[in-house]
């Protein structure tokens, strides 16, 4: 007998044994002499009912106790390593938007159980290092020096401006690069410049699968990170002091200006004085209506150009911003970005919006690690396209 019949056949019999019980206190209340013979045979009908109720109880707790124990002894589905992620990063944000503690089993979901407790930032709480990996290095906005730049995240990081040396250097004595060694040394120290970024979280979001909130909450704090790393290394007006030497446009880099008759010129020119350890994998950055104004100027009513790759146009590999309101012609493995780890969470909430900010604390810094290997060519001071 199957278990949903058993359980059906023991309603039957406590219905039965109800009836019987009231039957039996019905007859005894009764006075005429028939009801006492009724009464006792109630009795005994309730007394086999009763045996066979708990019969059939017994053996549905057996039959419940032996299937419970095949479904435990089932394996469950081993979560993959993307589940286990988007649980333990849900877990973090909910966490943290109620202002609970951060439980050890969310390091421990990212291998970094070591990070649990270490927690010196006065009401913060250190992102796991594998969080802050995936918030730097996948971004879904787009900054084009990730492509050609150097990203890194080491703490207190300190490299050569030049990574490459001879016993006889006299080569460089009277050079530039020489020069630019001297005038800001041979070692490049990245410095920390804090930032924050903060995402708002509606209760839909938080109340949503463990693997939307993880793609919402990275995918903003991805966007912030990359804009604020196009922003600083294109800013053509730093106001402030510690962000000038992270732009490639302000005067204290030094990076040299090049100018022809018009844009094209430029670019050539700006190839052309480049050194050759530097020209051989220069990279032009420019902004695509630059490119489409030169090519209106060169066309002239022919669509050839138009089809042409503009490495094909320009002789060097071409990578399009609007971010460079200047082109940039240059190495760009001498410009690296570095997020000095760990990067610190925490919780804020605008009372009068109604809105909860996860809020991350970074801290970053962008050098231009030879100024020597870049050129800009200067739209403005010729006659060429330029803004």
């Amino acid at each position: 007998m199957e278990l949903f019949e058993m359980k059906q056949e023991a309603l039957n019999l406590g219905k039965q044994l109800e009836s019987v019980k009231q039957k039996k206190l019905e007859a005894a209340i009764n006075p005429e002499e028939s009801a006492v013979e009724k009464m006792q045979a109630y009795k005994e009908q309730e007394t086999a009912l009763q045996a066979r109720f708990d019969t059939m109880q017994a053996a549905i707790k057996e039959k419940e106790t032996v299937q419970k124990a095949r479904l435990n002894t089932v394996p469950k589905k081993a979560k993959t390593p993307e589940e286990s992620y988007n649980n333990a990063f849900a877990s973090m944000v909910k966490a943290k938007m109620s202002n609970k503690p951060i439980s050890r089993e969310v390091y421990q979901a990212f291998g970094e159980d070591a990070l649990f407790d270490n927690d010196t930032t006065g009401g913060g709480n250190f992102l796991p290092k594998t969080v802050s990996s995936n918030i730097i290095t996948t971004p879904a906005e787009t900054n084009p020096l990730r492509d050609i730049s150097t990203v890194t995240a080491i703490t207190n990081l300190e490299i050569p401006r030049l990574t490459t040396s001879l016993d006889d250097d006299d080569f460089i004595a009277d050079g530039e690069d020489a020069k630019e060694l001297k005038a800001k040394g041979e070692l490049v120290s990245f410095s920390r410049n804090k930032f924050k970024v903060g995402v708002g979280i509606s209760e839909t979001v938080l109340m949503g699968s463990n693997a939307s909130i993880t793609n919402y909450v990275q995918a903003k704090l991805q966007d912030a990170f990359i804009t604020k790393e196009r922003n600083v290394a294109f800013a053509t007006n730093p106001t402030k002091e510690n962000e000038k030497h992270m732009s490639f446009y302000d005067d204290s880099v030094g990076i040299k200006k090049v100018s022809g008759k018009d844009l094209r010129e430029g670019i050539f020119k700006a190839i052309a004085d480049l050194p050759d350890a530097y020209r051989q994998n220069a990279t032009i950055v420019m902004s695509y209506m630059d490119y489409i104004e030169m090519l209106d100027g060169l066309a002239n009513n022919s669509t050839t150009l138009y089809s042409a790759q503009p490495e094909q146009v320009l002789g060097k590999p071409v990578v399009f911003t609007d971010a460079a309101v200047k082109p940039i012609v240059g190495n760009f493995a001498f410009s690296q970005y570095n997020y000095d780890l760990p990067i610190f969470f925490d919780q804020d909430k605008n009372i009068i919006k109604g809105v909860n900010s996860f809020v991350v604390t970074a801290y970053f810094d962008h050098q231009i690690l030879m100024a020597n290997a870049f050129r800009i060519v200067d739209a403005d001071s010729n006659g060429g396209s330029g803004k």
